[in-house]
């Protein structure tokens, strides 16, 4: 593990063109589910597509026709990411 500089701070819209961005939106979905911002039925969606869409950028480098399959599912994780960043539930305050 290394801490990545930023101040705590979330990417505004990053565009997931990377293996590091994919993992930084697990990232996002594991805070906002102990925040309980999200529900964990979403988490696991979104977990899901995540495990995909790495799944086939490892495909891709072998086999580069595989790309617009690629970018089909990192498009569907950016909606899916979208909808759930308009949709989540504030955190609750207090115990």
């Amino acid at each position: 593990m290394r801490v990545i500089q930023g101040g705590g701070q979330r990417r505004q819209d990053e565009p997931l063109v990377s293996r590091d961005a994919v993992a930084r939106v697990l990232m996002e979905a594991g805070v906002d589910l102990l925040l309980r911002r999200i529900t964990p039925l979403r988490a696991a969606e979104i977990e899901r597509k995540v495990d995909r869409v790495l799944d086939l950028f490892d495909r891709v480098d072998a086999a580069p026709l595989l790309m617009p399959v690629l970018q089909r599912h990192l498009d569907e994780l950016e909606a899916l990411m979208r909808e759930t960043r308009q949709v989540r539930a504030p955190a609750r305050r207090g115990g």
